[in-house]
């Protein structure tokens, strides 16, 4: 290599390390918890700094170091906070990580922290309703019922009636680890509804939990679906809503447009990722996303009736997730005598399935193949929601053909030594050892990868020109017997 040549490589990879430099700067530390901090409380509140210029933020966590079986890639969206809607599980090792989402690129993972919860010691205190509230009036008789979270609960017991201490409608169900309630019927109309509440956990049950109460309105059924008498179709007088529960786009799209097509008089699209609380985004049909996260889709027709006007209306939640083209980083290739088993190894911010030899496919969720004839082999990685298409040739089958034919060992620092190299095609062809033999079979040499290789000597005596004949072992191959030529 010149000095010229030299010069670039520095230059490039000294860009390379400022840019991975830069990253790693705007990654934002956790407030709290530190890293390593113990008895963190269960319902804890997850911080960190602002970052600007980002499209917000990521989170994992898990019980085992990079683990996502908490949470995994929750989008955040700009907030710096998170509170787990049902608690962190007790006297447990946890580990958080957090990623920047760009506008044009790639989630980046921050470094990870791990914190350690406090053990549960005790049965947990009452919970109480937060929809409807206590005492509220004239609640729909199709309403879900939602309760608070109470640290250190694993789960909740829930009894309804029309009386106090009633349990004509739910009789002590036990509901598990879950903060709401969907009644498998309509609740009786224009109705006191007494609703107790009890957490438990392994230790014990709450104790002396109140009883809440509120009261059902009239039913209103002028947007029920009806059959009509002349054609016998089932009529609907709210939307039917065709939107999918989830919308993947690439992560160099966003802003993101989303327009429907459904057949309605009004709509509305509002961002839900902060709770219970919602923001209205749009009353048209698209609206703008800017960043990943749950949203909810309603659209509505407007209804005269002897009262006045009425809105029928649907919705619907879903999920804006971003995605990006995979990164192969291996391909594991294993030889047997009815064919061979191909690995995909390949990392990224996507949903990916795996194809070999055809673009088009057929892919398939699981990136292993078997009994895949000998022969070279092209693997692709493809994302699920469209946003691109990734190739890498597969280690082809290593033949003595791609050993050298000859080598020069006469001191002038151009193919002094015999050694074998990997074909570039190859990513992961690393022999186990070579031997190296006379003409009679001898056994003059045994290289492995890390030697410069063989420089014709014996003994610590150069040898003469001749054919000599090599024994390559690799892992995972069968071994290659071939042929060279010593030449001065």
């Amino acid at each position: 290599m010149n000095l010229k040549e030299m010069f670039l490589v520095l230059k490039y990879l000294g860009i390379f390390l400022t840019c991975s430099f830069l990253s790693a700067q705007d990654c934002p530390k956790f407030s709290y918890p530190i890293n390593g901090a113990t008895e963190i409380p269960l319902d804890a509140t997850l911080t960190w700094p602002e970052v600007l210029g980002y499209n917000g933020y990521l989170l994992s966590i898990g019980t085992t170091p990079m683990g996502n079986d908490i949470l995994d890639r929750k989008p955040i969206g700009t907030d710096i906070s998170y509170t787990p809607s049902l608690g962190f599980p007790d006297n447990t090792s946890l580990y958080a990580t957090l990623s920047l989402v760009p506008f044009d690129g790639p989630p980046i993972a921050c470094q990870e922290i791990s914190f350690t919860t406090t053990a549960t010691t005790s049965e947990p205190s009452c919970s109480i309703l937060i929809a409807p509230d206590n005492n509220a009036g004239s609640v729909t008789i199709i309403t879900d019922l939602e309760w608070a979270y109470v640290p250190g609960a694993n789960g909740y017991r829930l009894t309804m009636g029309t009386t106090p201490n009633g349990t004509d409608l739910v009789d002590n169900l036990d509901v598990q680890n879950v903060l709401s309630y969907d009644p498998p019927e309509d609740l009786p109309q224009n109705s006191s509804i007494y609703v107790r509440i009890v957490p438990y956990n392994d230790i014990g049950t709450a104790m002396s939990c109140s009883e809440e109460f509120f009261t059902t309105s009239f039913a209103l059924y002028v947007c029920d679906p009806y059959i009509n008498d002349i054609t016998g179709e089932l009529v609907y007088l709210a939307p039917q809503i065709n939107l999918p529960n989830i919308v993947g786009i690439c992560s160099d799209e966003l802003p993101y447009s989303i327009t429907t097509d459904d057949d309605a008089d009004g709509f509305r699209w509002y961002l839900t990722n902060s709770g219970s609380e919602e923001s209205l985004m749009s009353q048209s049909r698209s609206v703008n996303i800017s960043t990943p996260g749950r949203y909810r889709f309603e659209a509505y027709n407007t209804i005269t009736i002897e009262n006045g006007v009425i809105e029928c209306s649907s919705s619907k939640l879903f999920d804006i997730v971003a995605s990006e083209s995979a990164t192969i980083t291996a391909i594991d290739v294993v030889n047997f005598l009815n064919g061979k088993t191909i690995t995909i190894s390949a990392t990224g911010g996507g949903q990916y399935e795996y194809a070999l030899d055809n673009r088009d496919g057929p892919y398939q969720d699981i990136p292993i193949f078997n009994n895949i004839p000998q022969g070279p082999h092209i693997a692709y990685v493809r994302d699920k929601n469209g946003c691109g298409i990734i190739e890498r040739s597969v280690d082809r089958d290593i033949t003595s053909t791609d050993f050298p034919v000859f080598f020069t060992p006469n001191g002038d620092g151009i193919n002094d030594y015999w050694q074998f190299v990997p074909p570039p095609e190859n990513f992961e062809s690393v022999f186990d050892i070579i031997f190296i033999f006379n003409q009679y079979g001898g056994l003059l040499k045994q290289i492995n990868p890390k030697e410069k290789g063989w420089d014709r000597t014996f003994n610590n005596k150069a040898l003469p020109e001749s054919d000599y004949w090599f024994k390559a072992s690799f892992l995972n191959r069968q071994e290659i017997i071939g042929h060279f030529s010593l030449k001065r």
